[in-house]
């Protein structure tokens, strides 16, 4: 597939693993250069923008907590420096703190509405000028399925993943006055570390109508089209990826 990002710069929060990892490997196997934003594992980060870099590409991992605004103000400037212009933000750290309401702390449910939104946030104020001055640019926030059908045990994280569905169509109309457009991905079961416990679950598989989870690599080849030329009139949209569960 050849999707025209030839010499761009992403910047791909949580890109070390999982869905992370699967989007910047379709973004550098496009030509993107790739920005990858890590919170704890120095050395997986590493090990991932090694590999990418054996595409052809510069990638260079950057420790950042994304849900403090001083520290992500300072890595998008360390980026910037670094690549010289930011034109792909992937808004996709994310964490559980799963409990049923009555069992949930305020430190759990904050905590999670702190990263996943508010960390997405701090990401898009940052990069939001440096976009406009280039009159181009492409968000994604990776949204999940938990944010549009909610999940008992999950009230922080749907909550999380639900305000970033608003989060995403207000930036869209925000931003599109200056070419740059903003959508969301809402993955369903998708095999990572983080859904492993589900595999062989008859439960969850048979609420997917596909019956089977999904694959990382299939979410970030849809990433990597809505930052591709072929995407450029589509905003605001939130693109479920779940195998027809949310239908």
């Amino acid at each position: 597939m050849n999707l025209n990002l030839q010499g761009q710069t992403a910047v791909v929060t949580g890109g070390s693993r999982g869905i992370g990892y699967a989007v910047c490997e379709a973004l550098a196997d496009e030509g993107c250069n790739i920005a990858i934003l890590y919170a704890s594992n120095t050395e997986k980060a590493e090990a991932a923008a090694a590999a990418f870099a054996e595409k052809g590409v510069k990638a260079k991992a950057y420790l950042c907590h994304v849900e403090n605004e001083e520290d992500a103000a300072n890595t998008v400037k360390a980026v910037k420096e670094e690549f010289g212009r930011i034109d792909i933000l992937v808004n996709n750290a994310g964490i559980t703190r799963d409990k049923l309401v009555n069992g949930m702390k305020e430190a759990d449910f904050c905590d999670v509405i702190d990263v996943n939104l508010k960390g997405a946030f701090h990401m898009i104020k940052n990069i939001y000028p440096l976009m406009a001055k280039q009159r181009a640019g492409r968000i994604i926030n990776v949204s999940s399925i938990s944010g549009l059908m909610g999940n008992a045990g999950q009230v922080n994280y749907s909550a999380s993943k639900a305000g970033l569905i608003g989060m995403t169509k207000s930036v869209a109309k925000e931003l599109a006055p200056r070419g740059i457009t903003c959508n969301a991905i809402a993955p369903g079961f998708v095999s990572t570390d983080m859904t492993e416990k589900f595999a062989e679950d008859e439960s969850v598989l048979s609420a997917i109508p596909l019956r089977r989870m999904g694959k990382p690599e299939e979410v970030g080849a849809l990433a990597a089209y809505l930052c591709s030329p072929g995407a450029a009139f589509i905003t605001g949209e939130v693109i479920r990826i779940d195998g027809g569960m949310a239908m």
